[in-house]
């Protein structure tokens, strides 16, 4: 985990971890959200509707937005205040995602940041952008 504070961070600043997609994953979603969609957990379902096979939820793999504002930029001492996204392309299972984030504002005046996100596929796929603002608790 890091432990950056408002003044570490300077516009530019980077970070970025990478996950791996698991059925195991859909089901613990599928389970806590009650989401019972067939494109989500049944192959012939969703190939009959041109995709590959069954695909992640696309707040599971934006959930994973909350793992980088935690964790790695800014990290524990910072709150998620807005997100916007957009999905672009659909995760399968199997897919390992790159997660990034790259601080493009700093207000001082409300000590808060914006953080440009993106994942990516190991294709380079890009499958997730939008961005975060993030207040600090100190």
């Amino acid at each position: 985990m890091n432990k950056y504070v408002y003044e570490d961070l300077d516009q530019g600043h980077r970070e970025e971890f990478r996950i791996t997609i698991t059925d195991e994953m859909l089901d613990s979603f599928r389970s806590i959200t009650g989401d019972m969609n067939p494109f989500h957990r049944d192959d012939d379902f969703a190939k009959a509707h041109g995709f590959q096979g069954h695909a992640a939820f696309g707040m599971l793999t934006a959930s994973f937005l909350s793992t980088l504002a935690g964790m790695y930029l800014p990290s524990e001492k910072s709150i998620i205040q807005n997100t916007e996204i957009k999905f672009m392309k659909p995760v399968y299972p199997g897919d390992c995602l790159t997660v990034s984030g790259e601080v493009a504002e700093k207000n001082d005046a409300y000590r808060v940041i914006r953080i440009k996100v993106a994942m990516k596929k190991d294709s380079g796929e890009k499958v997730l952008r939008g961005s975060m603002q993030i207040g600090f608790l100190e």
